[in-house]
């Protein structure tokens, strides 16, 4: 039962393709009544082909015989294109479903998550589903067809012999319920066993510097030994109770069949059927027993296909715990032409904790930032400065208090609103497998070239981007691995630039820059950040010291705030942070 509602919830996606689906069954009742017609082809090949002694009588058996395979070979092209079409079109609208709500959901669900597993899931569970949606279904419903219309012709052919054949029924079924829910158990826990695997491949991989700088690539190998055999150990179960079903339904299908040939055999010894009704009797038994056979095989399919289906409708069922609001948006002015002095952004006594943590990150802070303010915001590490912008992008939402923009409450701004009006450059830039240009214009897909490339020189990138062998149509491979980490954070700063945002974001933008590329970017920020807002985290105070504002976090708490000269003298974790930096040269 579950398993059929497992299934059925992949009914969306297989319900736009009524056309396909009509033809497919017009196809499937063909083929499956052309080949119960064969046995009566094969009667009459007998009786009033052979047993007449007439060549031209066998000939024109043959050629009916040709025939109905000729169609049975048409019909079963079309069965298969069509169902095999409907199955690469479903998975493919389902992989785009999954991944358009992974895409948009709140970024805490990724931390929770194995980024391998959900990969897992998108992938290898719909290449899954693809096989049992284009073919195993298929096969599951011509063969319940043959099963029919077979036990029918066997009724009509000879009732006696059918009776027998149909003892064997009841004692194939139940072994296939009773193995099948084993088998879908095991499909479950092989489907998580390959995802662990899937995971683990990802995670080496992506750190293979800091694996191979510590010498553990023989460590990582015995992990990685140990979750493929996990998977192998799970699969060979699985195997098992499938084999063990096969062998149950097909000595108990010959069986069938040897009692059914012992005592039809008898009857034609003893003239009381033909040799011609034995044949045709004995090819619908065969492929009634085939077809139980297959069923209970695709059985097998369907339960594997059941738990596929079970981990992906998880993820398509997963809550968004941050709503977009794009149907519902609250007006938001156009913060571009909001006048200099204007408050922009308002913090009011939030609270914030991460669900994986006991302790506040943010504890009753309040902040006001007006049109053009450059704030910076500085204190020790885990002060809660990253998660400030985080809950201002509202990658996650306050648990306490509230964040506004224009004196609107941000939950009631459309995200992609609120975003639209925000350009950060992170601490580590992220950088695509794709080219220079289409890295910076991520931020304004539709920008034209000339703009990319004078983003690329206000962030002083342009010079190393012309040395790459292609240019700006170079591919920077996965990550970026291809540039250095100053050449990285300059790519995400001309992202920046080019996005041309009124509210600026920048987490430790130059942190990964040596002085000289520092002097530089710095000098285009400092251009950049005329007449806009500016929230700034750094640890090198040496960045901020002309800021507006400046804010001292620790432990989540605005505990000071004031320009470089006051904090000197009225805070002491400034003044300390201050000693530490600037007695030593920087």
């Amino acid at each position: 039962m579950k398993t059929n509602t497992s299934l059925m919830q992949l009914w969306p996606f297989i319900l736009p393709y009524k056309k396909q689906i009509f033809f497919a069954s017009i196809a499937l009742i063909l083929t499956a009544a052309v080949t119960l017609s064969l046995g009566q082809g094969v009667k009459f090949l007998i009786d009033n082909g052979i047993s007449s002694g007439s060549s031209e009588a066998l000939l024109d058996s043959i050629m009916i015989f040709l025939g109905l395979v000729g169609l049975m070979a048409l019909g079963s092209f079309i069965r298969f294109f069509l169902v095999s079409w409907i199955g690469e079109k479903v998975v493919a609208d389902l992989r785009k479903a999954v991944f358009s709500h992974l895409i948009n959901l709140h970024p805490g669900f990724f931390e929770e998550q194995k980024s391998g597993e959900i990969q897992s899931r998108i992938t290898t569970d719909t290449t899954l589903l693809q096989s049992v949606i284009g073919s195993s279904v298929s096969i599951a419903l011509r063969n319940i067809l043959m099963l029919i219309g077979g036990c029918v012709l066997l009724m009509i052919t000879n009732a006696k012999l059918t009776f027998i054949v149909l003892l064997s029924v009841p004692m194939v079924i139940v072994p296939i319920l009773f193995f099948g829910r084993k088998v879908r158990k095991l499909s479950r826990e092989t489907q998580d066993e390959i995802a662990k695997v899937g995971g683990h491949v990802g995670e080496s991989l992506r750190h293979i510097k800091v694996v191979q700088s510590h010498n553990q690539q023989g460590h990582d190998i015995g992990l990685f030994s140990s979750v493929v055999e996990g998977a192998f150990n799970v699969s060979v179960q699985r195997i098992k109770q499938r084999a063990f079903l096969s062998v149950v339904v097909i000595v108990l299908s010959m069986s069938a069949i040897a009692a059914m040939l012992w005592v039809g055999g008898n009857d034609v010894m003893q003239g009381r059927i033909s040799a011609g009704e034995l044949a045709s009797f004995l090819f619908y038994a065969i492929m009634v027993a085939a077809a139980v056979a297959a069923i209970s095989e695709v059985m097998g399919e369907l339960q594997r296909a059941a738990g596929a289906a079970e981990r992906l409708i998880e993820l398509l069922q997963t809550p968004n715990k941050i709503p977009p609001n794009e149907h519902q948006p609250t007006p938001i002015e156009d913060v571009q032409q909001v006048g200099l002095g204007q408050e922009m952004i308002r913090f009011n006594q939030v609270d914030f904790a991460y669900s994986s943590r006991t302790d506040k990150a943010i504890n009753a802070f309040d902040l006001s930032l007006i049109k053009g303010e450059r704030v910076a915001l500085v204190g020790p590490s885990g002060a809660g400065k990253s998660t400030l912008l985080e809950l201002l992008l509202r990658f996650y939402d306050v648990d306490a208090g509230a964040i506004s923009l224009l004196g609107q409450n941000i939950r009631h701004i459309p995200l992609s609103s609120l975003r639209e009006n925000m350009a950060i450059v992170p601490q580590h830039a992220a950088l695509f497998d794709i080219s220079v240009a289409q890295n910076i214009a991520y931020a304004r897909p539709n920008a034209k070239m000339e703009d990319i490339v004078s983003a690329a020189k206000a962030a002083f990138a342009h010079e190393f981007i012309m040395q790459l062998p292609q240019g700006y149509d170079s591919d920077l491979g996965e990550n970026g691995v291809k540039l250095s980490g100053g050449q990285m954070q300059r790519i995400a700063i001309a992202r920046a630039i080019l996005k041309n945002a009124p509210i600026l974001l920048l987490d430790e933008a130059t942190s990964a820059l040596d002085a000289q590329s520092e002097h530089h970017v710095q000098q285009a920020l400092e251009h950049l950040m005329q007449g806009r807002t500016s929230l700034i985290i750094a640890h090198r105070l040496s960045t901020v010291i002309n800021a507006d504002r400046i804010i001292v976090m620790e432990h989540g708490n605005l505990v000071a705030q004031g320009t470089h000269s006051e904090l000197l003298k009225q805070s002491p974790l400034y003044a300390k942070l201050a000693k530490l930096q600037f007695q030593h040269g920087e």
